[in-house]
């Protein structure tokens, strides 16, 4: 079969559209037929060179595909089955995945993070990370699902913990998991806010659900946000961009608010002036992924189609050079998809 490989870190340039063997599939696995693989902002960072990925290496979280092959101990499944997959890892044993905290599992990992990913023809992987592809999409659109909606849910819902009429602002709202985000706020009833960098984006936001969209490459959030909270600032920031916009994030949280991120796609250093944390009894939430109880209920709102993954541009696998690029420069609204 043919895979998205690196034998370096480094720029587009040592990504690799090349040969390897197909492993073979023990008890509990399964093997698929990869139709579609997402490409995520954590590709760019493992290409770059996150500590610990075992090179070389196939990169690569979500996707989806046709079972075709299935171990001996596996029978959630069967041989032509369309299926899409949940990128977690997690060893069902440790104290944390006995309280349901797959996320916080002593041996976490992601598909195509700390072991071989989704970008390839096929892929072998163990059962828990198999779930039906939804009827009514595609496998591109299904592709697109599990990495973003896991984590925005885990963030809004399992973290921040969002209630009916509570005010959420949205970085990113182009990006698939801010797109995940904006209707994952909606559902729950909430006021969503959204920011975004260009008009295109501003007009898919407002799409998807958004209350209020800002252009922040032309207007003043700050001034935006106090207009449409009366003063009163917002109730949760959803965060994933860093730097750049933290200090934004902190001067917007009002009363009692939570800041709730999930990675630093800009500079990863902020500050925090802790008088106005407790003053204004803020939080501040890390998150990571989500656990399984998170993928399910996110992935009933899937199937029940009150929310939709949105996909903005198709590529073949080997162009990934191109796909990185594309990606990279923030061109996108919506996910970046890969087919074989």
């Amino acid at each position: 079969m043919k895979a998205v490989r690196i034998h370096e870190h480094g720029s587009i340039n040592v990504l690799k559209w090349e040969e390897v063997p197909i492993p073979a599939v023990s008890k509990s696995q399964v093997l698929v037929e990869i139709k579609a693989a997402a490409l995520n902002h954590l590709d760019i960072w493992v290409r770059k060179g996150i500590p610990g990925v075992p090179l070389p290496f196939i990169l690569g979280s979500d996707g989806s595909g046709i079972v075709k092959e299935i171990g001996s101990d596996v029978s959630s499944v069967k041989v032509g089955d369309e299926i899409l997959i949940q990128p977690l890892d997690y060893c069902e044993n440790c104290r944390f995945c006995n309280m349901g905290k797959e996320n916080y599992c002593e041996s976490f990992g992601i598909l195509g993070e700390n072991q071989n990913g989704t970008q390839c023809e096929f892929l072998v992987t163990d059962k828990r990370h198999i779930y039906p592809k939804p009827g009514h999409l595609s496998f591109e659109e299904s592709a697109g699902f599990a990495l973003v909606a896991q984590t925005a849910y885990a963030m809004l819902v399992k973290r921040a913990k969002v209630k009916k009429d509570e005010t959420v602002f949205i970085w990113g709202a182009s990006s698939g998991v801010g797109s995940m985000a904006i209707q994952i706020a909606k559902e729950k009833e909430c006021f969503v806010i959204a920011a975004t960098s260009s008009n295109i984006k501003k007009k898919m936001a407002e799409n998807l659900g958004a209350d209020e969209v800002i252009n922040h490459t032309f207007e003043n959030i700050e001034e935006k946000v106090k207009k449409f909270t009366n003063g009163n600032g917002v109730d949760v920031v959803f965060e994933h961009v860093g730097g750049e916009t933290w200090g934004t994030s902190l001067k917007i949280l009002g009363k009692g608010g939570r800041l709730v991120t999930c990675g630093a796609t800009t500079n990863p250093k902020v500050n925090i002036d802790l008088r106005h944390l407790f003053s204004k009894q803020q939080s501040v939430l890390g998150s990571t992924m989500g656990d399984v109880s998170a993928f399910n209920e996110v992935l009933q709102l899937l199937n029940q189609q009150k929310i939709q993954p949105v996909v903005d541009t198709v590529f073949p696998m080997e162009k990934i050079q191109d796909a990185h690029g594309y990606l990279e420069n923030g061109q996108q609204s919506g996910k970046v998809i890969l087919v074989p």
